[in-house]
């Protein structure tokens, strides 16, 4: 994997660069819609590619391990195999679901035992596996195990966390670069910085995550309860000490505001399930602001469902009608509903990407700030 660093703001630490995998080139900053497991649920791959223009999406190895199963995907040849998507594919190594499956799993310096959600069985995972399985998935770009501490974590606890990541971190790469793709195509590791809330645990961790010199590096346990400030404030202590020539990933964070200050803040790399699950629960976002679709306030507008239009459906569909389908609980309105959000996020990166271009970028993001949060 290739990163260049192609242009710089100069009112804010923004970028604009160029990735380049085996299965394609990636333009940042990027938005990477989120297939859990190996679909973006209710979007079809070719509206992927044809309407969102995704260049990258994300698999989460934990719910592709347990279904459809290693065996199942190795058999097709890997997932882009599988699921028939032929840009990059990026695995979240399964940390964020060993942390919301708390309930469910037991910790040790080995690797996390945990039950599945669906029928209870035992199962384990550990660095070196992690990688293992990522490799028969045949992902682009593959996640470090790491534990997520809570956002309200106390000090003792995220300091423990952190090294326990670190000495995961460790394993994970020596078994990376002791293997080799399983499928024709070279796949490449990012390391996560964890530390939660505390500055000094930020720094020492995004400083460990930096000696090993990987192709990129992401930022870990961020929005999972902690406040919007604190976020910000820690991802701009990551990126101070992160090398500026490899690509920072931001993990699973967030609404559009958030992902404008981050990068403002100089992250490249962006997924969280919002457009989608927000989608299918009537919400839509817009750069005039929200709009719950639900709402009385619709059922006679048959104006375009996004007058701005960042998908064809935004013009071929009225609110009126979006509207009607959430009422009368129609398959339908829910899969437009996320495909809107997911054009409206992908047109935000690259809208992004030319005002870093251009020059206006702190202008324009400050502009938009004032009316994403707005509620139509």
């Amino acid at each position: 994997m290739e990163f260049v660093l192609q242009k710089s703001d100069n009112k804010t630490k923004a970028r604009a660069g160029k990735l380049t995998t085996d299965h394609g080139e990636i333009q940042t900053p990027v938005f990477m819609p989120v297939g859990t497991l190996g679909s973006v649920k209710g979007v079809h791959m070719k509206d992927m590619e044809e309407e969102v223009k995704a260049s990258i999406i994300l698999g989460n190895t934990y719910h592709l391990y347990l279904r459809p199963g290693l065996e199942v995907l190795k058999g097709a040849g890997g997932l882009h195999r599988f699921n028939s998507w032929k840009r990059p594919i990026l695995t979240d190594s399964g940390g964020f679901q060993v942390f919301s499956l708390s309930h469910r799993r037991k910790l040790s310096e080995e690797g996390a035992e945990f039950q599945s959600h669906i029928d209870g069985s035992r199962h384990f995972f550990s660095p070196e596996g992690v990688v293992d399985i990522q490799r028969t998935i045949g992902a682009d770009i593959i996640m470090a195990f790491d534990e997520c501490p809570p956002g309200d974590s106390d000090y003792k606890y995220a300091k423990a966390s952190m090294e326990l990541t670190h000495r995961w971190l460790k394993r994970g790469i020596d078994r990376f670069d002791g293997t080799e793709p399983l499928y024709s195509y070279n796949q490449t590791f990012f390391p996560i910085v964890q530390g939660a809330g505390f500055k000094d645990l930020r720094k020492q961790s995004a400083e460990y995550i930096a000696s090993f010199g990987r192709d990129g590096n992401a930022i870990g346990g961020l929005a999972v309860g902690e406040p919007e400030d604190v976020m910000y404030e820690m991802i701009e202590v990551v990126n101070e000490i992160l090398p500026s020539d490899k690509p920072r990933y931001l993990m699973g964070v967030g609404t559009p505001a958030n992902i404008l200050e981050a990068i403002a803040l100089g992250v490249d790399m962006f997924d969280c399930v919002m457009p989608t699950r927000n989608g299918r629960n009537g919400m839509l976002f817009t750069a005039r602001g929200i709009i719950n679709i639900k709402n009385e306030k619709w059922k006679k507008d048959y104006s375009p469902l996004d007058p701005d239009g960042h998908c064809e459906a935004d013009l071929r569909y009225s609110r009126a009608y979006l509207r009607h389908l959430f009422v009368a609980k129609e398959m339908l309105g829910p899969q437009l509903a996320s495909l809107h959000n997911l054009s409206f996020y992908l047109w935000l990166v690259s809208e992004a990407r030319a005002q870093i271009w251009g020059g206006t970028f702190f202008e324009w993001k400050e502009r938009m700030l004032k009316q994403l949060s707005q509620r139509l």
